[in-house]
């Protein structure tokens, strides 16, 4: 399949010459959860000794991650260890972004398909078909402390009171700046939104090289826009889960996005997809962008001339408050049709016990939501050999702490989770700066939207 890569991993072994490769699954003692002992909480996993039966298989879908290294780390070396210690096959297959959301909707129309799946943001539209997560929580809170807030935001339904996934980690999404352009104009770091808009007209008219955000159907874009949005005040929803779209404060944050394109952006950004910033970036070919790390990681593993001179800071202000969105967040589910729940469950707590070495892994990408894990996490990224300067990344440790969940001020809901996936904000933004529509019209038929996917979430009483 394309864009579609499968590790699997297994123990090896057969005595040679002694037992078949069928007798000596038969004989491997199963290592995962049993759903009775699962009652009394995420200890007891490993059934006794004595307990013989076929092995067991694990399968897990997940993205291709932006830094090579990760995956790396995760397919050959927690998988495969992972797999050995529990007498567990696990399969990890990797799908491109785009794939996610149509292999979810297949395995949920087909009842069948992965233990666990991992999104790239909060996906309560499948609640009814998923685990309550909330025993993973509890054990991970009770060998590692709190969670982040964020996690808990973007994974917990007060309605239902229950968790419709797990959060293991979520990227920051700093601006992506080239220090040496943003030098010439004397404004660096950028520190608003307004800065933006006044240095990208400079930029351009004087270099002739744009601002790069995307106004797209598509991930990167739908965490921008969302970011300026809040940062001008806007939501989507209040904190009780009332949709308030049509304010003074979207209809500023519209209209401010239409300046920037107009004037500091080319037509391009309208056909982006979530790479297309790296590589416009990386090529030298745009001045600004918001994403995480990815860029300035893939400049440095290969070489990329230019990439010393890409910089990061934290979110901008905007008129309301400084704040920004995560770049993803990593949210796996268990099926209520997975074949091994226990197992899944098992893999999930065992990975927390793990994931310094899954932050080091990613290249400080993957932020952890259990901070006790990467207790040493400020002292890493205030000095990475590899960076240039090598306090490069020390600006996620203020980032980390303004991330904020899709459906702010609220908790992501269903209702939020189909907005956001069917590009609702995308193109109210889009339509407004292309002119195809005024900020006043564009707002409107983003409201009328919202609310339609409302009322259908709270008909099922999901909201």
């Amino acid at each position: 399949m394309a864009n579609e890569t499968r590790v699997v991993h297994s123990r090896q072994d057969i005595a040679s010459g002694r037992l078949t490769r069928t007798d000596a699954r038969r004989r491997r003692i199963i290592q995962a959860a049993g759903a009775a002992g699962l009652a009394a909480g995420l200890g007891p996993f490993i059934l006794p000794d004595r307990a013989h039966a076929a092995k067991r298989t694990l399968k897990i879908l997940q993205w291709n991650h932006f830094v090579p290294g990760y995956d790396k780390w995760f397919d050959n070396t927690y998988v495969k260890e992972w797999g050995q210690k529990n007498d567990t096959e696990v399969i990890v297959d990797h799908v491109g972004i785009p794939a996610l959301a149509t292999r979810a909707a297949a395995e949920v129309s087909a009842q069948k398909g992965h233990d666990l799946f991992m999104f790239l943001s909060p996906p309560p539209v499948y609640e009814e078909q998923v685990i309550d997560h909330r025993e993973i929580y509890e054990e991970c809170q009770r060998k590692h402390g709190k969670p982040v807030e964020l996690a808990i935001r973007s994974t917990y339904n007060p309605k239902t009171k229950k968790y419709f996934g797990f959060s293991d980690s979520f990227v920051p999404d700093p601006i992506n700046y080239r220090k040496d352009l943003w030098d010439e104009i004397g404004i660096a770091p950028p520190d608003s939104w307004d800065d933006v808009l006044t240095a990208g007209r400079k930029i351009k008219q004087k270099r002739n090289i744009p601002v790069g955000i995307g106004l797209s159907a598509e991930l990167d874009t739908a965490m921008a826009m969302r970011t300026i949005l809040f940062a001008y005040g806007g939501s989507v929803q209040d904190d009780h889960a009332n949709v308030v779209l049509n304010s003074k404060n979207t209809l500023e944050a519209v209209k401010f996005v239409k300046a920037l394109y107009q004037d500091t952006m080319t037509p391009e950004v309208l056909a982006w997809d979530p790479s297309s910033n790296n590589r416009a970036m990386l090529a030298g070919k745009i001045s600004l962008c918001l994403n995480a790390i990815s860029i300035t990681r893939e400049g440095e593993n290969k070489n990329i001339p230019g990439t010393p001179d890409i910089w990061l800071t934290q979110a901008l202000r905007g008129p309301v408050r400084r704040i920004g969105m995560e770049h993803v967040m990593d949210c796996y589910v268990i099926w209520k049709f997975a074949e091994n729940i226990g197992g899944a469950k098992k893999f999930l707590v065992d990975y927390i016990d793990n994931f310094r070495q899954g932050f080091l892994g990613s290249e400080f990408y993957n932020f952890p939501c259990f901070p006790s894990t990467v207790p040493d996490l400020q002292k890493l990224i205030t000095d990475d050999p590899k960076a240039q300067p090598h306090d490069k990344y020390k600006v996620l440790g203020t980032l980390m702490n303004q991330a904020t969940n899709v459906g702010y001020p609220g908790y992501a809901n269903a209702a939020i989770d189909e907005i956001f996936n069917t590009w609702v904000l995308n193109t109210m933004f889009a339509k407004a700066a292309t002119g195809d529509e005024t900020p006043e019209n564009a707002v409107r038929q983003a409201e009328v939207a919202c609310k339609r996917i409302f009322a259908k979430w709270r008909a099922k009483g999901l909201v």
